[in-house]
C-alpha cells in the first residue's frame, strides 16, 4: 500500500492588479446620465443607443403629456424621496423639466398618476442604460 502524503504548501493566491479605470469607463455613464443613450452612441453601439434615447425620451414626454408630476428634492417623505431619485435618473430631461417648470402641478386625475409613473420609469431605465454603458466600456459586456 502506497503512503499518501498531503501537501502542506499553502494554496496559491491570485494577485489582482488594480488598474485605474479608463476614460471611457468614466465618460460613458456620465454622458449616458446627461443624454439618454449617449453612453452607447459614443461607444459606437448605434442601434442600442438610439433605441434607448427614443424610449427614455418618449416615456418622459408621454408622462408629461399625461400631466405627470416631476418630483423635487424636498421633505423627508419616503415616497417623495424615491420618486425624486427615480426622476433624477432621467438626467438632462429631469434638469430641463425642472428648469421649464414642467410637471409641477398636483395630481388630480388618474391619468396624471400614470404619467408620474412613466416619468419615474424613464429615469430608472436611464439608470439601467448607464450601468450597461459602463459594463460595455470596461469590457464586461460585448
Amino acid at each position: 500500500m502506497a503512503d499518501t502524503q498531503t501537501s502542506t504548501t499553502p494554496p496559491q493566491t491570485r494577485t489582482v492588479a488594480s488598474t485605474a479605470p479608463s476614460a471611457m469607463a468614466i465618460l460613458a455613464p456620465a454622458i449616458a446620465w446627461l443624454i439618454p443613450g449617449a453612453g452607447h452612441l459614443i461607444q459606437k453601439r448605434w442601434l442600442r443607443g438610439l433605441m434607448l434615447l427614443i424610449c427614455v425620451a418618449a416615456m418622459f414626454a408621454f408622462g408629461l403629456a399625461m400631466d405627470g408630476k416631476i418630483y423635487k428634492s424636498n421633505t423627508g417623505d419616503m415616497l417623495d424621496i424615491l420618486g425624486f431619485v427615480s426622476d433624477l435618473g432621467a438626467g438632462g430631461l429631469y434638469i430641463l423639466g425642472r428648469m421649464l417648470d414642467w410637471g409641477g402641478t398636483a395630481i388630480y386625475i388618474a391619468a396624471a398618476d400614470y404619467g408620474t409613473k412613466f416619468i419615474a420609469v424613464a429615469g430608472l431605465l436611464n439608470i439601467i442604460s448607464m450601468v450597461d454603458a459602463y459594463h460595455i466600456a470596461i469590457g464586461k459586456k460585448p
